[in-house]
C-alpha cells in the first residue's frame, strides 16, 4: 500500500510529530507528540503543549497512525542470507550440513551482498537494530559493518573467537582480533563490537572465559549459542559431564554480558543458574517452529526475571509476525495444557520485541522506546485498514492482527531509511539484482549437504509413491 508520506516532509533538523497513537514504555497512548530533534527523540508530551512549547518548528499531524519503537532482532546470522530458503523442512543442526559450507564459499562481495540484503529485510520488517552473531567467512567482518550501515541500519556485530575446530585459530590471534574488534567499533554511530563463540565445545574453557571476561570489561556482548538441540547437549554431557549453560556457570563464562541464543532446552537448575548470573536469553521462536527444536520457557523465563530479548536467527525479519510467533508458541507449548490464555497478555511481547530487546543489547541509553534522550529510531503504522477496524485493545492487535505492509517508515537516528518498503536514498532493487547475480554461483559451489527434498521434488516423489523426504 502507498502512504501517502513524502521523504521531503521529514527532512528536518527539529520537527514536531502528531500520531494518532504512540507506543510509550507504559503502553499506547493517544493525544501525545514527540518533538524529533537532529537525530533524537528531544521532548515527549500532550501534543497541546507541545505545541505551545515548540511554536515555530514543523508539525506533522499523522491521522490513524501508530508512532512505535523500531523492532530490536537480538538474534540474527545476516550473512547467511544467499540460504535462507535452502532449510525449509530440514532437521536440527543444519548448520552442519548448510551454514559452514555455504559461509566457507562467501568472499568480501558476497559478504557486504547478503549483510546489506539482511538489512534491507530486517529494515522492511520494522527492524531498526539487529544482533549479528558472528560468520565463519573469510574476508574481512568490516564489509558486514559496512553494509548494514550503508542500509542504515543498527547493527551489534559479533566478532567468532572459537579456537577448536576446522576453522579454529591460534589463541594469541584470536585475543588480538578481539581486541582490536573492540577498539575498532567502540565509537561508531551504528555499528556496536561484539565477541561471539559459536557453541561452547567450539572453544576452549580458557578461551571461553577470557572472551566473556573481555567483553564484561569492555561493556560489550558475549554471545553463543546453547542448548539448541538435544544433540548437542547430550555432546555435552558426554564431554563435560555438564549441559552447556552448567557448563558456562561452572567455567564463570554467564554474567550480564552473555547473550544465550535459543536456550530452548533448559532444566530448571540452568533456568536459576540465567536468573543468578544476570545473563540474558534470545527467544527466537521462528526458529523453533522451522528447524523443529524445541520452544525456549520464554514466559516462565520472564516471569522468573530471566532478562529476554526476541530474535530471528535469520529466519524471517517480520517484526510483527516475530510478535504473533512468540506468543503463539507459548501458547501451544505451555498455555494450552494448564488452561492460560493470556500467556503474556500481548504486551510482554511488545516490550520484549522493542525496549527490553535494547536492554539485553546493552543499548537501553541509546534505543528501544520513545523517550527524551533517546535515539529517534521508530516506525510510522498505518492503522486505517479493516485488520485494525475496530480497535479495542491495540497493544494485543500489534500482536495478533498487524503484519508488515502496514509499516509506512521506517526512521532510524532521526533519518528517514525506508518508506513504503523501500531505501529513500539508495537502489533496493539493483542490490536484488546484484544478490541474484552471484548467490545462484555461490550455492552451487558450496558443499551443502540437503536432507530434505526441494518441494517440488517432494510433490513428484509423494505423487509416485516414493519417500518423499529424501533429498537427491
Amino acid at each position: 500500500m502507498k502512504s501517502g508520506l513524502t521523504a521531503k516532509e521529514f527532512r528536518h533538523d527539529e520537527q514536531l510529530l502528531i500520531p494518532d497513537w504512540l507506543l510509550l514504555a507504559s503502553g499506547p497512548v493517544q493525544g501525545y507528540g514527540v518533538v524529533v530533534s537532529h537525530g533524537k527523540f528531544k521532548e515527549v508530551a500532550p501534543a497541546v503543549l507541545l505545541k505551545t512549547r515548540y511554536p515555530g518548528i514543523p508539525v506533522r499531524e499523522l491521522a490513524r497512525t501508530l508512532m512505535m519503537p523500531g523492532f530490536i532482532d537480538t538474534h540474527h546470522h545476516v550473512t547467511q542470507s544467499f540460504g535462507k530458503s535452502l532449510v525449509f523442512g530440514e532437521p536440527s543442526e543444519i548448520f552442519r550440513r548448510v551454514w559452514v559450507p555455504l559461509e566457507g564459499r562467501l568472499e568480501e562481495e558476497h559478504l557486504y551482498l547478503a549483510s546489506k540484503l539482511a538489512a534491507l529485510e530486517a529494515l522492511r520488517g520494522g527492524f531498526t537494530t539487529v544482533c549479528d552473531a558472528g560468520t565463519r567467512a573469510g574476508g574481512t567482518i568490516g564489509a558486514v559493518a559496512r553494509a548494514t550501515s550503508d542500509a542504515g541500519i543498527r547493527c551489534v556485530l559479533g566478532l567468532i573467537c572459537n579456537d577448536v575446530g576446522g576453522a579454529a585459530q591460534d589463541a594469541a590471534g584470536i585475543r588480538e582480533r578481539a581486541e582490536d574488534h573492540i577498539a575498532q567499533w567502540h565509537s561508531d554511530p551504528l555499528v556496536q563490537p561484539s565477541l561471539a563463540i559459536s557453541i561452547s565445545e567450539a572453544a576452549t574453557d580458557r578461551m571461553l572465559k577470557w572472551v566473556s571476561d573481555l567483553c564484561a570489561e569492555s561493556d560489550c556482548m558475549f554471545q553463543t549459542h546453547v542448548n539448541e538441540h538435544l544433540v548437542a547437549v547430550e555432546r555435552s554431557i558426554e564431554q563435560q559431564r555438564r549441559r552447556p549453560i552448567e557448563h558456562l556457570h561452572h567455567i564463570g563464562a554467564l554474567g550480564p554480558q552473555a547473550l544465550l541464543a535459543h536456550a530452548t532446552l533448559v532444566t530448571p537448575e540452568e533456568l536459576a543458574m540465567l536468573r543468578d548470573s544476570g545473563a540474558a536469553v534470545s527467544y527466537n521462536p521462528v526458529a523453533s517452529a522451522w528447524k523443529g527444536n524445541a520452544v525456549a520457557p520464554a514466559h516462565l523465563m520472564d516471569v522468573f526475571g530471566i532478562r529476554l530479548g526476541l530474535g530471528t536467527d535469520g529466519t524471517r525479519s517480520d517484526g510483527f509476525r516475530l510478535l504473533d510467533h512468540a506468543e503463539s508458541a507459548q501458547r501451544f507449548a505451555f498455555g494450552l495444557g494448564v488452561g492460560d490464555s493470556s500467556c503474556g497478555a500481548g504486551w510482554t511481547w511488545l516490550d520484549l520485541g522493542t525496549r527490553r530487546g535494547a536492554q539485553v543489547l546493552g543499548m537501553d541509553s541509546i534505543t528501544g522506546d520513545i523517550a527524551a534522550g533517546k535515539s529517534a529510531d521508530f516506525l510510522l503504522v498505518d492503522l486505517d485498514v479493516p485488520e485494525m477496524t475496530p480497535s479495542w485493545d491495540l497493544s494485543w492487535e500489534l500482536v495478533r492482527l498487524c503484519n508488515r505492509s502496514q509499516i509506512m517508515a521506517v526512521f532510524v537516528a532521526g533519518r528517514l531509511q525506508l518508506l513504503d518498503g523501500w531505501p529513500v536514498d539508495w537502489d533496493g532493487k539493483a542490490l536484488m539484482d546484484a544478490v541474484s547475480d552471484v548467490a545462484a554461483k555461490v550455492v552451487a559451489a558450496a558443499p551443502i549437504r540437503k536432507l530434505h527434498a526441494f518441494a517440488a521434488d517432494h510433490r513428484r516423489a509423494s505423487q509416485a509413491g516414493g519417500r518423499p523426504g529424501a533429498a537427491e
